[in-house]
């Protein structure tokens, strides 16, 4: 072995014993389903998950932009994926950039034993430098509903720190209200219930539109979705904004950033950046 060999590889072992140390920016929560299996209305299933690119394009960039990402479900158990979403078109019909981002899921700490959301709870919140939550139908399972999951969006809320929410993601949002669970069970019933102190009262946002749920539930046929997110969310309080359908839209609302579709993944990555940014250059 050469004078130059040996440098090349004593300087790329240095790198890479001073990355393995590095310390992060900070930590982002990530918050996921525990479920798989969405019940329709006439009582069938439909399995589901997270979609690959909502959760895995967001998820690159927060770790290329240096920060640590937890995983977290409500049961602490594994998150599943959304067959369906491993799609080229969901990455500009790029095959490879979907098998890249598969393998960086794969990849994360904890993607196969999650954090439990009372776990998290138990633990320092003030550690985390924001929320990302993912999108997919599984959401509409076990994140809008959720007492512990509407504590941890408050904790967030109050300390006015960046909150992601992509696609049928910000169905979780509904969970921070006195009483989420009755206000779906109404919803699932057909009737449009008031949301009770709802923390988003009022705030500029948007979820997976109702052209775009139809789309999705016209493959379904003849079964039928319990509910549309985006009518529950402006029954709620939202003041709800779309774009045309399967175009990219993000909006920002004080802590809140929202994602309406698939399609916005890169946006919505770009701007929590932005806002983590931001926020500890206040801090």
């Amino acid at each position: 072995m050469n004078k130059t060999t040996s440098l090349v590889l004593a300087v790329t072992g240095a790198l890479l014993t001073g990355a393995a140390h590095a310390t992060p920016k900070g930590e982002v929560l990530v918050l996921l389903s525990s479920e798989n299996s969405l019940m329709l209305q006439d009582g069938k299933r439909y399995p589901t998950g997270y979609y690959l690119n909502e959760f895995g394009v967001p998820a690159d960039q927060l770790l290329k932009a240096g920060y640590k990402l937890v995983l977290v479900t409500p049961k602490g158990n594994a998150p599943s994926v959304d067959v369906r979403s491993i799609d080229p078109q969901y990455f500009a019909g790029d095959d490879t950039e979907m098998r890249r981002i598969e393998q960086v899921v794969k990849g994360l700490p904890g993607i196969n034993d999650t954090l439990s959301v009372k776990q998290v709870l138990a633990g320092d919140l003030e550690r985390y430098a924001g929320l990302f939550i993912p999108g997919g139908h599984a959401p509409l399972i076990d994140l809008a509903n959720n007492p512990d999951v509407g504590a941890l969006l408050r904790h967030f809320h109050q300390a006015g720190k960046p909150t992601a929410a992509i696609c049928h993601g910000p169905i979780a949002l509904l969970s921070a209200q006195r009483d989420p669970a009755s206000y779906q069970a109404a919803l699932t019933r057909g009737e449009q219930p008031a949301a009770d102190d709802w923390v988003y009262q009022g705030y500029r946002m948007t979820i997976f539109s109702d052209p775009e749920e139809q789309v999705f539930e016209a493959s379904l046929k003849p079964q039928r979705l319990q509910f549309y997110p985006a009518k529950a969310m402006a029954g709620a309080g939202g003041h709800m904004t779309y774009a045309q359908a399967w175009q990219p839209h993000v909006l920002v609302d004080r802590e809140l950033i929202t994602g309406q579709n698939p399609f916005s993944d890169k946006a919505l990555a770009k701007v929590l950046l932005e806002k983590l940014a931001e926020h500890q250059q206040a801090d």
